[in-house]
């Protein structure tokens, strides 16, 4: 007999977790968005908006046998998960997939698509227009747009604030210096070990001094804040016996068990599993998921699939533009501009996402 599954989220966990276990389960996928947004293309939309329309992914042809409902679920518990418009969907397994959010135009904080897409359409005019662009923080995020914006636009003046001395401090310390000498040849200016006094907004770029901890002001027509992804955690945290970490993530399990409940689990940068909140820590986190419930489905408890173990030493990739940047790939090491380009810069893994999507690459 085939058993429901109900996963929250239709994001990079939610959308495949779904696709996979399409054929052998009855799947209902909940998400508010019309389309999946492939968030690694969003930070080269800003400058290439034509880009956007690839990269916004409707869910119609993602299921074969299962259904997506384009709703927003307000509670959990072991029977299933309500929804905003009162429905009832009856669950076995219930995955909680909620992601996070981040600064426009970077992820959309609406339930649909239309404000990313007007957010993108305001920024890239700010941008096309702007002489000077400054971008408060230097994560992935950061350092990408950096790239992407003196690759568009070399005449432009880019600085890059960083709070740590160094970039990429988690990562080995060659990777950083390579980011950085990339950077330097491109013309940003790195502002290193600085933290803001004070930010106007954390969610959408604006135009502002900005004041730094040593005193300096940096003036520019326009300034990107770039501080982070913030958990989504709303559906986690009122379960029975949960408990947010100290990155306000909602600690869960070696078997992505958020709660007491046995058969809710979650993944992805909701909760902490001890990997960061990156695209690539899902491509780890799917696999294990996938595994659990088949195992789930065939009658096996979950304590007894071997729990999940996160990325040891994390890849990353890094573009900064088409042509340039670097990456860290585990056993080979830090990389320079040539593999980084050919695995992920001069695509985006879009054409991938979309064959995903049953779309045309």
């Amino acid at each position: 007999m085939n058993r429901n599954i109900v996963i929250v989220g239709g994001g990079y966990i939610g959308a495949e977790l779904a696709r996979r276990l399409d054929p052998v389960a009855d799947i209902t996928l909940v998400e508010p968005r019309a389309a999946f947004v492939h968030a690694a293309a969003m930070i080269r939309a800003v400058v290439q908006p034509e880009l956007l329309d690839r990269a916004l992914l409707p869910y119609d042809n993602l299921l074969t046998r299962g259904r997506v409902i384009r709703e927003r679920a307000t509670a959990i518990d072991s029977d299933g998960v309500t929804l905003a418009d009162g429905r009832r969907l009856m669950a076995d397994i219930i995955v909680v997939a909620t992601g996070s959010g981040y600064a426009a135009p970077f992820k959309p904080n609406g339930g649909d698509v239309d404000t990313l897409r007007q957010a993108n359409a305001a920024s890239h005019a700010a941008v096309m227009n702007a002489r000077s662009v400054a971008i408060i923080g230097a994560g992935a995020v950061g350092i990408e747009l950096a790239g992407e914006i003196k690759a568009a636009r070399p005449a432009c003046e880019v600085t890059l604030v960083s709070d740590t001395a160094s970039l990429l401090p988690t990562y080995p310390p060659r990777l950083g210096a390579e980011m950085e000498r990339q950077l330097s040849v491109l013309g940003v200016t790195l502002q290193l070990g600085r933290r803001v006094t004070a930010l106007p907004t954390k969610t959408a770029p604006f135009s502002e001094i900005v004041s730094l901890d040593n005193g300096e002001t940096i003036r520019a027509d326009l300034v990107f804040p770039a501080t982070g992804a913030c958990p989504r955690t709303d559906l986690l945290t009122p379960l029975p016996d949960a408990r947010i970490g100290a990155d306000g993530r909602v600690v869960a399990d070696r078997w992505m068990r958020p709660s007491a409940l046995p058969n809710v689990l979650a993944a992805g940068d909701a909760v902490d599993l001890g990997d960061a909140m990156t695209i690539v820590a899902t491509t780890r986190q799917v696999p294990w998921l996938e595994r659990a419930i088949r195992s789930m489905l065939a009658g096996r408890q979950l304590d007894r699939t071997p729990p999940y173990t996160p990325w040891r030493n994390p890849p990353i990739l890094l573009p900064l533009g088409p042509q340039m940047g670097a990456s860290y790939l585990p056993p080979a090491g830090v990389q320079g501009p040539i593999p980084t380009r050919l695995i992920k810069g001069r695509a985006l893994f879009v054409p991938k996402h979309r064959r995903q999507f049953g779309l045309g690459g």
